[in-house]
C-alpha cells in the first residue's frame, strides 16, 4: 500500500487528490496539511467528506511527515512549493507537484514568467515533466515530477501528433481557450464573485499568460524544433471543464480521414485520450481524467478541439496518474 501525504489539503486541487484516493485500490491518505488557520477535521473542511474521512489537516510535522507517508501531493501555490519540495525530498519522499515550480527545463524562463527568484535550481533541474501520454519513458521511479498545467494538457496533447509528424507549420498555432471559473483557484477574488461571474465570459492575460511558455516548451520538445504558439485564454460562467480550439497552418495538404487516422494511431494505447468523430464536450469529460479530442480540416487550416476537467485531468487526476507510474502500479488504477 502506498502511503500518501498531501501539502496543501484545502484548495480544490487538493479535495479532487482525496476523493480520487479515497478510491484507489492501492494507495491511502495518511497525513494532510496546511496553514495553521485552514487547518481542522478534513470533513468539517469539505463537508463532502462527511463519513468517509476521518483525518484531521493539520500544521506540517517534518518528524512525523517522512514516517507516515511515502509520497507527497504538493498542492501548494507556484513561489510557495519550492520552499517545501527540497524539504519533503530530504525527508525521503517522492513528490508529485502541482506548481509551475519545477516544470521549466530553464530556469531563467521560469523566473520571468512567474517574477520570482528560483530557490531551488537543483531540483528543477532534475524534475521530470510529467504528462504521461508524451514522456512516460522519463517517469517510473522519479523522485519529483512536475505536473503539468491545465491549459497546457489540453493543448500538448493536440498539437502532439501534428508537430510530431511536422504537419504542421510550427510558428503558426493559435490556441483558443476557454475554462471553468475553478482555474483561478479557492481563494475569493472580486472577478469571480457570483454577481461578476455569473452568465459571463471575458478573456484574460491578453498575450501574456503564464501557461504560454509552457504550452511552447512541451510542444517544441515534441517536435525537435522551436514551436511558436498565440494562446489566447476566456473563462466562463461553468464551475469546471477546459474546451480549446486549435488552429494551424498545415505544411502540407492533408485530409480529414488522415487526421483521424494520425490521432487514432498515436493514443490507440492510451487509456485516458479518446479521439472522437465530432467535437467534444465539456460535460462529457467532467468529474474524469479523460481527453477528448477531434481532429479536422476546415478551409485552409487543421483545427483541433480538445476537451478536459481542469481539476482532474488538468491537475488531481493527472497527478494520481503520475504517482501511479512513480510507484509501479497501474497507471489507471483509481483513475476509472
Amino acid at each position: 500500500m502506498i502511503n500518501v501525504a498531501i501539502i496543501g489539503a484545502t484548495g480544490y486541487t487538493a479535495i479532487e487528490s482525496i476523493q480520487i484516493l479515497l478510491r484507489h485500490p492501492q494507495a491511502r491518505l495518511t497525513y494532510l496539511t496546511a496553514l495553521p488557520e485552514e487547518c481542522g477535521r478534513a470533513a468539517d473542511v469539505f463537508p463532502v467528506l462527511r463519513g468517509r474521512l476521518d483525518l484531521a489537516i493539520e500544521p506540517v510535522d517534518w518528524n512525523t511527515l517522512p514516517r507516515v507517508a511515502d509520497v507527497a501531493l504538493c498542492c501548494l501555490p507556484h513561489k510557495v512549493s519550492m520552499q517545501f519540495v527540497p524539504r519533503l525530498l530530504s525527508a525521503g519522499l517522492k513528490v508529485v507537484d502541482f506548481s509551475a515550480d519545477y516544470r521549466f527545463h530553464d530556469v531563467a524562463v521560469y523566473e520571468r514568467v512567474y517574477q520570482v527568484e528560483h530557490t531551488d535550481r537543483a531540483n528543477a533541474s532534475r524534475a521530470v515533466f510529467g504528462l504521461p501520454e508524451l514522456f512516460r519513458e522519463r517517469i517510473p521511479g522519479a523522485s519529483l515530477v512536475a505536473n503539468p498545467g491545465c491549459y497546457p494538457t489540453a493543448a500538448a496533447l493536440a498539437l502532439a501528433p501534428l508537430v510530431r509528424e511536422n504537419l504542421i507549420d510550427p510558428t503558426d498555432i493559435v490556441v483558443n481557450a476557454v475554462s471553468g471559473a475553478s482555474g483561478a483557484g479557492r481563494k475569493a477574488a472580486l472577478a469571480f464573485h457570483f454577481p461578476e461571474m455569473n452568465e459571463n465570459l471575458f478573456a484574460y492575460a491578453v498575450g501574456s499568460h503564464r501557461h504560454l511558455p509552457e504550452i511552447e516548451q512541451i510542444a517544441s520538445d515534441v517536435a525537435g524544433t522551436p514551436v511558436n504558439v498565440l494562446f489566447q485564454p476566456h473563462v466562463v460562467s461553468m464551475d469546471r471543464g477546459i474546451f480549446e480550439s486549435i488552429y494551424c497552418r498545415p505544411s502540407r495538404e492533408v485530409a480529414p480521414q488522415r487526421l483521424q487516422e494520425l490521432f487514432q494511431a498515436a493514443y490507440a494505447s492510451e487509456p485516458f485520450v479518446r479521439v472522437l468523430a465530432g467535437p467534444p464536450r465539456t460535460k462529457s469529460v467532467s468529474y474524469t481524467n479523460y481527453c477528448d479530442i477531434y481532429p479536422t480540416v476546415a478551409k485552409d487550416r487543421i483545427v483541433v478541439f480538445s476537451a478536459i476537467d481542469n481539476l482532474i485531468k488538468g491537475a488531481a487526476g493527472q497527478a494520481i496518474q503520475n504517482l501511479n507510474l512513480i510507484c509501479g502500479v497501474p497507471e489507471t488504477a483509481g483513475l476509472l
